[in-house]
This record gives C-alpha cells, sequence and structure tokens, in this order.
C-alpha cells in the first residue's frame, strides 16, 4: 500500500470507528436531544426577552425622572 492509500483507509475506518462509538455512547437520542435544545433555546429567548423588557422599563423610569428635573 502507498503511503496515500494507507492514509485514506485509516481515515475512512477511523471516522467509521468514531461514528459507531458517538452513536454508541450517546447519552440522548436524536428527537431527545432535538428537543432539549429546542427548550434551551426557548428558555434563553424568554430570558433575553426579559431582560429586555426590565432594561427597557429601567431607562423609562430614568428617562421620566431627567425629564421632570429630579435629577
Amino acid at each position: 500500500m502507498s503511503k496515500s492509500s494507507s492514509w485514506l483507509f485509516g481515515a475512512v475506518l477511523g471516522g467509521l470507528v468514531g461514528s459507531t462509538l458517538a452513536r454508541l455512547y450517546a447519552p440522548y437520542s436524536g428527537k431527545e436531544l432535538k428537543a432539549k435544545i429546542c427548550d434551551y433555546v426557548k428558555n434563553v429567548r424568554y430570558e433575553v426577552e426579559q431582560a429586555g423588557v426590565e432594561k427597557r422599563a429601567e431607562l423609562e423610569a430614568q428617562l421620566e425622572e431627567l425629564r421632570s428635573g429630579k435629577a
């Protein structure tokens, strides 16, 4: 075997072994993992929206304070 063909054989074999091991040791099935990722994204989106609402209320209060001349 030449160097390039043995390297190619090793790369293909390593890919097959790696993908097999990844499937065997994966903690969740594809559907479960997708559901967990979707839940995580929804949670992060909700938290960001809530932080935006809170910050907007804070800034509006500061703006009103500045406009009224209390600051």
